[in-house]
């Protein structure tokens, strides 16, 4: 899931669009932050991944080394081997939703739940960073689903 020299600035810039510049597995919003989010690789290049399009992601951070290798997660809950989510074939409302403060991503399926441990997608410099933009009324996104 790194991103790789050989990819276009043509490419990316497509995929960023593609994600309306939202990290396309916590629903960050890269308009807000200080930094340009990566285009990363959902399957790695060293797990048979390819530089095309659909295999890219728009991610705010780097996932931690070890996931990088992961293609298979045990969901703890279930005890279901189950794959990372991946934003081409999955729908992020039927794995994700936003708890009631709007800061916790929670996991609706083994999917969702593994895929949120991995990347640690509820790390505590995100959270902060979600709790100033729910005060501003800009996070979440728009049509992100949030516990009743």
């Amino acid at each position: 899931m790194s991103a790789n020299r050989y990819i276009t600035e043509k490419t990316i810039e497509k995929v960023r669009q593609r994600a309306n510049y939202l990290c396309e597995y916590c629903h960050a919003s890269e308009k807000w932050q200080y930094v340009t989010f990566t285009v990363d690789h959902i399957i790695p290049v060293n797990k048979a991944g390819s530089n095309s399009i659909d295999n890219l992601a728009l991610a705010c951070s780097t996932p931690p080394e070890e996931s990088l290798i992961k293609l298979v997660l045990s969901d703890r809950q279930s005890g279901k081997e189950v794959p990372l989510f991946n934003p081409r074939n999955n729908l992020w409302q039927e794995h994700f939703i936003w708890s009631r403060d709007k800061t916790l991503i929670i996991g609706l399926t083994a999917i969702g739940r593994a895929t949120i441990i991995t990347l640690n997608l509820n790390r505590n410099r995100i959270i902060n960073i979600r709790a100033a933009d729910v005060e501003v009324d800009r996070h979440p996104p728009p049509g992100d689903p949030i516990q009743a």
